[in-house]
This record gives C-alpha cells, structure tokens and sequence, in this order.
C-alpha cells in the first residue's frame, strides 16, 4: 500500500507548481484566505481506513500543530505526529519520529513539498502524506477564480507522474485532472466546503507497455498502471482507473482547516506474465484499491 499512498501528492504537486501564484492583491478578494497568527496552535485527529488486494486496514492519529513565522516573514504551521494506533492497537514510535516535524502552509507564498520520509516510521508515512494532500488541495483551489458557492473550475493536466523505483517497481505512473467546486458559503456557520476530485484525463500520458493495457477498466480511459517483479522471475502488471474525491471545510474567518475526508479508489486489472513485454499473461484479476481518510 505504500506506492499507493505517496504517488498521487507527488502528481498534483508537480501541477500545482506549474500554476501561476495569486495576483497581488488577489488575496483581498478571494473567499480561501488563511489568515495566521504566530503562535496559533491546531490539533488534528486523523483516521483511515485502507482496504488493499486481500486486506483492511485502520489507523488513528493525532497532529499537533503550531503557527510559525519563516525567516522570509512566511508563516506556515509545524506539525508532531503521535498517538498512532493501527487495527486498534497503539504502535510505538521511534525517537526520530517524535522528533519529525511537518511544515504546511495555506499561505500562497509557500512550497509545499513532501518531506524526508526515509527515517520516519512506515505508520506514519500515510497520515503525513494525507495531511499534505489536503493542503496541497487548498493551495491549488486558491490559485482558481473561487468565490462564491457553486462556483467550479476544472484544471487540466493529464501528464504522467512516476513512483519507480527500477528495482521492484519498473514502471509506475499515473496521470490526473482537478474538478475543483466551491460547493457551499455558509455565513450562519462561518464555513465554506471545497470539494476537489482528481479525475482521468480525456488522454493521460502514462506508458502502457502492451496493447491489453489499453482496453480501459472502468469505463473511462486508464489513467493508472503499474509494472512490479513478481516471483521466480514473473512480472506482475496492473491497470486500471485512479480517482480521488477530498471535501474539505473552512472556517471563513481564519481560513483554518475545520474537517476534511479523502476518498480514494483505484479500480484494478492485473496479470502475472512471464516475460517482460507483457505478452505472455495468465487470466486477468479485478480488485479495488480504496481509502477513506478523514480529519477533524
């Protein structure tokens, strides 16, 4: 489930960073404005449940947060992971884990990026990651013209977006768009929502290495695919249809985060083949890929 989790932050980050940056003065206007005060201080609960090929699996976690101001004057939050609790089980973590500490940003002056994940143990790479998502989301919302409910802009992108590894992973792309609608104001509950889907290209870019790869598995043109080594010199290949749905409600005063979910499935057709062309498949396997994460 690992690959699953990091890649699609890795896409939209790389499209969102192609986007312009607000106009100056933009930001006096626009209904999504973080407004920071040094110093603040935000908590966040986090629970998901991901169901892979033959298995479920559920975490909690807790996200301690603090307002800082960069040394350029851009304030962003700063956040400690802990609490971790997998299938109900706590898990304990790791001096260096404790240690970690997330910097996101609702400012439009800063990068987002996906943080040094190496020594961060592998219970937490998910939340981490997850909590990125739905930053980067905002930021890329805040770059659209957005101002009242009912409003919809649709981004597209559709270039391909790897997680290879060229060991175990030989080919691993995906390739998505961003439906982006304001979808409420609510001034009696000082909360907008925002709702963001990432959705398959009319034609993603991602390398299908056979001609079967091509017939698409959910009725809309494959926008995921995925090469691994399989045993005793196999390839295990995949295909199939990504897409992520993130609603995601903001206080109209500060603009801070109040609760956010993330749906996100990947409808899958595999093989085993014997040779690395993928020609010579064994009979093909359906399955679902999905995850529901949520915060409060």
């Amino acid at each position: 489930m690992l690959n699953m989790i990091r890649y699609p932050v890795l896409a939209f980050l790389v499209s969102f960073f192609c986007l312009p940056a607000p106009a100056r003065g933009q930001a006096d206007t626009t209904t999504l404005l973080r407004r920071y005060h040094e110093g603040e201080q935000i908590v966040y609960r986090m629970s998901a449940t991901n169901q892979g090929k033959g298995s479920v699996t559920h975490y909690q976690v807790r996200a301690d947060g603090v307002v800082k101001r960069d040394t350029d004057g851009t304030m962003f939050e700063e956040f400690a992971w802990s609490d971790l609790r997998v299938n109900d089980v706590r898990v304990p973590l790791p001096a260096e884990s404790r240690a970690f500490r997330e910097r996101l940003s609702l400012s439009p002056a800063f990068r987002l990026a996906i943080p040094d994940l190496s020594r961060l143990h592998p219970g937490l790479i998910g939340p981490v990651v997850d909590l990125l998502t739905f930053y980067a989301d905002i930021q890329i919302a805040m770059r659209q013209p957005l101002h009242q409910g009912g409003d919809h802009v649709y981004v597209n992108d559709g270039s391909a977006n790897s997680w290879a590894d060229g060991k175990r992973i030989l080919t691993g792309e995906d390739a998505i768009d961003f439906d982006i609608t304001l979808a409420d104001v609510n001034a009696n509950d000082s909360a907008l929502t925002l709702v963001v889907r990432h959705v398959p290209p009319a034609h993603p870019a991602i390398a299908l290495r056979a001609p079967w790869m091509s017939e698409p598995v959910a009725g809309t043109p494959n926008n995921w695919v995925q090469v691994a080594r399989g045993d005793t010199g196999s390839y295990v290949a995949s295909v199939g249809r990504e897409t992520f749905e993130a609603t995601i409600r903001v206080h109209l005063g500060s603009g801070r985060i109040l609760s956010a979910t993330l749906d996100n499935d990947v409808q899958v057709l595999e093989r085993v083949c014997g040779d690395s062309l993928l020609t010579a498949c064994g009979s093909p396997r359906r399955y679902t890929i999905r995850r529901r994460i949520e915060i409060e």
